[in-house]
């Protein structure tokens, strides 16, 4: 069931069009993956969702709730995690954790149970009383993605949930976002990072120049792309021209390169299925496989494939 329907969603400013006529269906209890470089309207998507800027054009509903008739309802239902920190007035972590809890309708002891567990779990403990003014980016990060965690709205919405965060870190933010999820929130994870929308998401919709080039899974996404997996394949010895020729009647293989005599490289659709019948098909020939490697394609692939660009290059157009 949808939690989350967008019609025709439309945000202009002055003549650049942010978003253009997106329409989303995101399901109740999915982590759902919003993906897409910086400039391809992501970040403006999200704020019409939690209603702090109006729609141009169209609606969204959120749970059923408008957000252009009824935005108090549907904004209950939210909460988000900003791409940058907004930590207002207040000096600390454990001030700013403190506030957003109490705003949140929590209990004063209910409200030092979450900030507790949240400060610890994102490493931030240590630094309760420390000023977020004198924190390094990664570390004001932290402090943004721990609101949603204490919060735990039915929705949460994370924007860029890992920029400036270390390796050990993000796999935590991951690991929290998952048990949010698992808890009983539909996640919209935006985010320019491939491996961190592929990792978590059970949908992914890539955007670019504010428009909705695709949507679904990544698996599915990655599949889609015609050639897109990989098998490289070093013989024993060389490969006759007329066993190449048998190879690629094989079903789902595209093309075979032969890179030397004795290796070759063949591109095809769903790897994993069809690579049992090429090793077959290898023994039956009598040519012993002195290695074999496969690989898939990414979701910079799969974006690359839809729009010509990879990430990093439709970023600095």
């Amino acid at each position: 069931m949808a939690i989350i329907q967008t019609v025709d969603l439309t945000k202009k400013f002055g003549n650049f069009t942010a978003v253009d006529h997106l329409n989303l269906s995101i399901e109740e209890g999915e982590i759902f993956g919003l993906l897409g470089p910086n400039g391809a309207g992501k970040t403006t998507t999200l704020l019409m969702l939690v209603t702090v800027i109006k729609p141009t054009k169209g609606t969204a509903y959120v749970d059923g709730y408008d957000i252009t008739r009824e935005p108090d309802k549907a904004r209950r239902l939210i909460g988000m995690a900003f791409q940058d920190p907004k930590l207002m007035w207040v000096v600390t972590p454990w001030d700013v954790l403190n506030w957003h809890a109490k705003v949140c309708g929590l209990s004063s002891l209910e409200r030092k149970k979450r900030v507790k567990w949240a400060l610890t779990e994102l490493g931030l403990w240590e630094n309760r009383h420390k000023s977020v003014h004198t924190f390094s980016g990664g570390m004001r990060k932290r402090v943004e993605i721990a609101k949603i965690l204490i919060q735990r709205p039915k929705i949460a919405i994370v924007d860029e949930p890992t920029t400036q965060i270390d390796i050990v870190g993000k796999h935590r933010i991951w690991n929290m976002i998952r048990t949010l999820r698992d808890e009983g929130s539909t996640i919209i994870l935006a985010t320019n990072e491939l491996y961190e929308a592929d990792l978590l998401s059970d949908r992914v919709a890539i955007m670019h120049k504010g428009k909705l080039l695709v949507c679904d899974s990544p698996k599915k996404l990655k599949d889609s792309i015609v050639g897109g997996d990989l098998i490289e394949v070093i013989l024993e010895k060389e490969a006759p021209k007329t066993l190449i020729e048998e190879l690629e009647k094989i079903d789902k293989i595209v093309e075979v390169l032969v890179l030397k005599p004795n290796h070759l490289r063949i591109y095809l659709n769903r790897a994993e299925e069809i690579l049992p019948q090429i090793t077959e098909f290898f023994i039956k020939t009598h040519l012993p496989i002195q290695s074999i490697r496969m690989s898939e394609p990414s979701l910079d692939d799969v974006f690359a494939h839809y729009t010509g660009l990879t990430i990093e290059e439709a970023e600095k157009r």
